[in-house]
């Protein structure tokens, strides 16, 4: 999406990480977990800052890197996040322990798709952060934009995955397929009435849907 030399300078403008988002960024590359891509986190986070929710809802925690991350961004929120991976669910939680925010951080255990009243109960939310199935997006959408109220905004990570939303329709590889189901999303999600949705070519994509009066 950028020239390497674009994407270098970029990365040379973030911030300094504290020396546990370090860590984990080095965990997950060693290990293969998806994490959010640095330009697109500080994206996020600008948003997180702009917006100072008092409850963001998570949906793909993986191992914490994008709450603790968003934490950073507006201390005094509530995080709550959703893990159905055993070993990332106690990694996250591991993580939230080395960064002293228990409090501030509740990981609940099982597929987003299931505990929507556990979900519920903890609601309403300020920001709601989709990064987990790309095929399941919409649904995700659908079962919790419910839980946040007019002025509320929606994060959805990957809209343009990797480039492959852009690729012709029907090739064969798991990476098009996937970009296709993406690219459905994007179309659907630009056409939901109540909410106004940017697409932002930041890191792997991200879109950002603000909800309006219908």
């Amino acid at each position: 999406m950028r020239d390497d030399s674009l994407e270098s300078y970029l990365q040379g403008t973030l911030p300094v990480k504290s020396h546990l988002m370090s860590q984990m960024e080095a965990y997950a590359k060693e290990h293969q977990v998806p994490i959010m891509e640095p330009l697109s986190m500080e994206f996020v986070k600008q948003l997180i800052r702009i917006k100072q929710p008092e409850n963001i809802l998570e949906i793909g925690t993986a191992i914490g890197y994008s709450a603790l991350r968003m934490l950073e961004a507006a201390p005094s929120a509530h995080i709550v996040t959703i893990e159905r991976d055993k070993n990332r669910y106690q990694d996250a939680r591991s993580n939230i322990h080395k960064a002293q925010a228990e409090n501030d951080v509740d990981v609940i255990f099982g597929d987003a798709l299931e505990v929507t009243d556990l979900v519920e109960e903890k609601g309403p939310y300020d920001v709601l952060f989709i990064d987990a199935a790309k095929g399941q997006y919409q649904n995700f959408f659908t079962l919790y934009e419910k839980l946040v109220p007019k002025g509320g905004m929606i994060i959805s990570d990957n809209v343009l995955f990797k480039g492959y939303v852009a690729t012709t329709p029907g090739e064969n590889s798991r990476m098009k397929k996937i970009g296709e189901k993406i690219r459905v999303y994007n179309d659907w999600l630009m056409k939901q009435p109540g909410f106004s949705t940017t697409i932002v070519p930041v890191g792997d994509g991200v879109a950002v849907s603000v909800k309006e009066d219908e």
